[in-house]
Order: C-alpha cells, then structure tokens, then sequence
C-alpha cells in the first residue's frame, strides 16, 4: 500500500494547468512496457482499446474480471502509476461503482476515469445521479487508504457533433464540474471538445483540473497547456496507430516485399 500511495501522490501532482500530464493510452502490459520506455511519465488505460485488442466492443461489454486481470497485468509490468478507464462504473447503483472500484485499487490502480453517460445509449445522466455514484467511489478509495484520482469524465460533447459546442454546453460542464467535485471527483474529462475559446473557459471556470483528448481537430498539446489544461490523453489512437502498422507490415509480409531487416528479432 505504502508504493501504491506513493505513486498515487506521483501521479496526482502531475496534474498542473498549463504544464499537462501527456497520457498516451495503454492497453496491455506490453504497450504499456512500450510507452514507459519511450520516456512517460504516467500510464493510462483506454476502454475502448482495451476492449477491441480482446475481441469486444466498447461500453462495458468487456467483462470486467478480464479487465481487472488485465490492469493487473499492466501494474506488474511497470514501476509508473496507472490509472484505469472504468467506463461507467459497471453499474448504475453507487454501491456497484465502489465495488468496481475497491477490485481496481485492488489490483494497483492509482486513479480511475468514471464517465456520467449510461454506455447502452450515451445519454446523459442526471448530474445529481453521478456525483452520489462519485462520491461512493471516494468514500470506498478513502476506506481504502489510496488517495484515488478520480477523473470525472463528462460526456456533455458527444451530444453534439464538434460544430454544434456552444457556450450553453459549457456552462453545463461547468456545473457538472462543481458538483463532482464536492463529491470528491479530482479531475474533469471533457471528450469530445476541441475549440479551443471553449476549452480555454473551460479550464478557467472549472474548479477541476481539465483532461482534454485528442482528436482530429484537437489543438496541439502546446497550445492545450497554452490556455490552461492540465492533462492531454490520446484514447484509441495509439491502438488505432498500432493496428494500422501492423495490417501494413502484414501486408506486405503476405505480398513477399517485408525485407527481412524489417522484421521482428528471430528467438
């Protein structure tokens, strides 16, 4: 308990507006071996990726046992924090959540990513709904003796397509933000927002550390930092990346044109 606190103490003072914890998410104790060597600072899981690289779809539909053994997995094969996507909790009752998140903590997760959408259809949950369920989930860390981070992610802009976001939206997320954060959220997770005018009220007026994720028409982490936010995470991408370059190699395997320097060291 003593390491997992440290690194969760680690982990939580990466969080500085305007100098942003960059998260390239992980999805197995393999790339997480990857992205530790390539120098991060901090691990995160994606549940969309995670989901995918085990034959599911995303939203909950990978079971979570399988996902608990693989973040197992991840912790004992890095010396970095790691933070988990929880997705919805697993469950729609407060009392679910906290046991989600007791087997996560359990198998050495430092923070945890908890979404206020129900994953059968995306729709919004009442935000007096998600900060019971946020607060059963800090009151279970706190029984635990981890000083969880928990990332409360909002699913306010994936309501609407990109040209749709409005001030009215934010002002939304930043209500929801105050909420979860008297129920003892620590961070917010906006998906989903990329205009930066927006995200930089956001950022302002949150009271919570802002996570923004890229996409397509996101800023540049530069400019991210530049208008406040705090951490930077990428998703499916590195997955996406991944499997792309790997469909390729495999390509040109099968057509004979992988020259043999190309290929994976021999046992």
């Amino acid at each position: 308990m003593a390491d997992q606190n440290r690194k969760a103490e680690q982990f939580r003072a990466l969080h500085i507006p305007g100098t942003p914890l960059v998260l390239f998410n992980i999805w197995d104790a393999g790339s997480a071996r990857c992205v530790g060597a390539a120098g991060a600072k901090a691990l995160a899981t994606g549940s969309w990726s995670v989901a995918d690289a085990n034959g599911f779809a995303d939203g909950e539909r990978i079971p979570l046992t399988l996902a608990i053994d693989n973040l197992r997995r991840i912790v004992g094969a890095t010396e970095l924090p790691v933070t988990i996507d929880l997705e919805s909790g697993y469950g729609d009752a407060p009392e679910v959540v906290g046991e989600t998140v007791v087997l996560a903590i359990g198998a050495g997760a430092v923070g945890c990513n908890l979404e206020d959408s129900f994953p059968a259809d995306g729709k919004l949950r009442m935000t007096s709904n998600q900060a019971d369920r946020i607060r059963r989930a800090r009151q279970t860390a706190d029984a635990a003796r981890i000083h969880l981070f928990i990332n409360a992610r909002t699913d306010i802009f994936f309501q609407g397509a990109p040209e749709q976001h409005d001030v009215a939206m934010v002002i939304e997320a930043i209500e929801r933000a105050h909420a979860y954060s008297e129920a003892g959220a620590d961070g917010l997770f906006a998906p989903g927002l990329a205009d930066i005018t927006l995200i930089a009220r956001l950022a302002k007026e949150s009271p919570l550390p802002l996570n923004i994720m890229v996409g397509d028409a996101t800023p540049s982490v530069r400019v991210l930092a530049e208008h406040g936010v705090a951490r930077v995470s990428y998703g499916p991408r590195p997955y996406l990346m991944a499997m792309k370059s790997l469909e390729e190699a495999a390509r040109a395997a099968v057509l004979g044109v992988y020259a043999c320097s190309e290929g994976p060291p021999s046992d």
